[in-house]
C-alpha cells in the first residue's frame, strides 16, 4: 500500500478552467517556452524508420511525446496506436519495454507515446483518479486529444484507425480516454488497469487499486472495442480491476462468449473473446497466470515488463488492425 501510495502521489497545481471539446481538438502544436525533459533509456529505430521527440502545447497544457513512424510509411493514411507509459516510465521506456515499435515496423502503422511530466505528477503517472482528468475537452485527455489531432496534421492517419492503449495508470486513462472520445478512437488496450470512473481522488484510487472498483460509465457513446490484459498475481492493482474494465465494456451488449487456455512463453493463460451477432470479436479478455503487474512477453531492457506470457503488444496489434469504427475489416 505505501509503495501505491507513493506512485500515486501528485502535485497539487490550482486547476484549470476546461476548454470546450471543439477547442481541444483543435489544439495545433506550437513550440513549448521550454523543453520538457523524456528520460529514459536509448531507442534505436530500424533502417529508415523514424523515433522522433516532440512537444505539444495548448490551453489545457503541454506535454512531450515520442512519434515512432515506420520505413514503409509513404504518405497512405496509416492507422495509429497511442500507447501511455505507466507510473515511474517515460515515452522511450515504454518504446522499449513493449516493442510496440516492432510491430509498427512489421505491420505499417505509427505509434505515439505521450509523456507524462514530474510537474503534473512527481511518479509521471496519468492522472487517471483526478476528476479534472475525467472530463472530455480538459486536463490530460484534452492534452492527449490534442496530441492525436497534431499528429493527424502533420501525417495521413486514418482517422478510422486510431486506438489507445496503456499500462497501469496509463491503462486506466486509456479507458478514460475511450469513454470520453468514441469519436476519435476505435478501440481501447487495457494492461493492468482500471474501470473508467473508478476513482475520484488519491484516497478513492488507492481503495480501487487495492479491492477494485467497478467505476462510473463516463461513455458519451457507445462502447468501444476492448481487449484486457491482467496477471492473476498483481499484487499492484487488484485483478478484479479487469473484470470490471470488461463489465463496464460490455455494457447493455448481447454478446457470445467464447473461452479458450493456453500457454505462451512459459505461462498459461486464459482468453475470454466476446463476439456479437455477426461473430465478429468486440472484447477480449487475457488472464496471465502466476503474472503480475507488468507487460507481457516484453523486452527485460525496458522497466515493469516480464518476457514470459503471451505478446501482449502483438496481441493488441491484432486486435486493432482488425477493426476500424463500428467494422471489422
Amino acid at each position: 500500500l505505501a509503495e501505491a501510495t507513493a506512485l500515486l502521489r501528485r502535485a497539487a497545481p490550482a486547476p484549470a478552467e476546461p476548454t470546450p471539446p471543439t477547442q481541444a481538438l483543435r489544439a495545433q502544436p506550437v513550440p513549448p517556452k521550454r523543453k520538457v525533459p523524456l528520460g529514459g533509456v536509448r531507442v534505436t529505430p530500424p533502417q529508415g524508420a523514424r523515433f522522433e521527440t516532440h512537444a505539444f502545447r495548448s490551453e489545457l497544457g503541454e506535454r512531450p511525446y515520442k512519434l515512432f513512424i515506420p520505413s514503409s510509411y509513404g504518405g497512405d493514411p496509416a492507422p495509429l496506436i497511442v500507447m501511455l507509459h505507466g507510473c515511474t516510465q517515460s515515452p522511450d521506456d515504454f518504446a522499449v519495454g513493449t516493442r510496440m515499435n516492432a510491430q509498427a515496423e512489421a505491420r505499417g502503422f505509427v505509434v505515439v507515446y505521450p509523456g507524462q511530466t514530474s510537474a503534473a505528477n512527481p511518479q509521471r503517472c496519468w492522472n487517471w483518479f483526478a476528476t479534472d482528468d475525467q472530463r472530455r475537452g480538459a486536463g490530460e485527455p484534452g492534452i492527449i486529444a490534442g496530441i492525436v489531432q497534431a499528429v493527424a496534421a502533420q501525417h495521413a492517419v486514418d482517422p478510422a484507425r486510431v486506438f489507445v492503449a496503456g499500462l497501469s495508470a496509463g491503462a486506466a486513462a486509456a479507458v478514460t480516454l475511450g469513454a470520453l472520445y468514441p469519436d476519435v478512437f476505435a478501440g481501447v488496450g487495457v494492461h493492468s488497469g482500471l474501470a473508467s470512473g473508478a476513482a475520484r481522488d488519491l484516497g478513492s484510487a488507492l481503495a480501487a487499486m487495492q479491492g477494485g472498483a467497478a467505476g462510473s460509465v463516463l461513455k458519451t457513446g457507445s462502447g468501444l472495442p476492448t481487449i484486457v490484459f491482467h496477471g492473476d498475481r498483481d499484487a499492484m492493482v487488484n485483478p478484479v480491476n479487469a473484470d470490471h474494465v470488461v463489465t463496464q465494456a460490455l455494457g447493455r451488449a448481447d454478446l457470445r462468449e467464447r473461452v479458450e487456455t493456453g500457454s505462451a512463453n512459459s505461462r498459461s493463460f486464459t482468453r475470454r473473446q466476446h463476439t456479437d451477432a455477426q461473430s465478429r470479436v468486440v472484447l477480449e479478455q487475457w488472464v496471465v497466470h502466476g503474472g503480475g503487474h507488468t507487460w507481457f512477453g516484453g523486452d527485460p531492457a525496458g522497466s515493469h515488463t516480464d518476457a514470459a506470457g503471451p505478446d501482449a503488444s502483438a496481441e493488441m496489434a491484432r486486435f486493432f488492425l482488425d477493426r476500424q469504427h463500428g467494422a471489422m475489416l
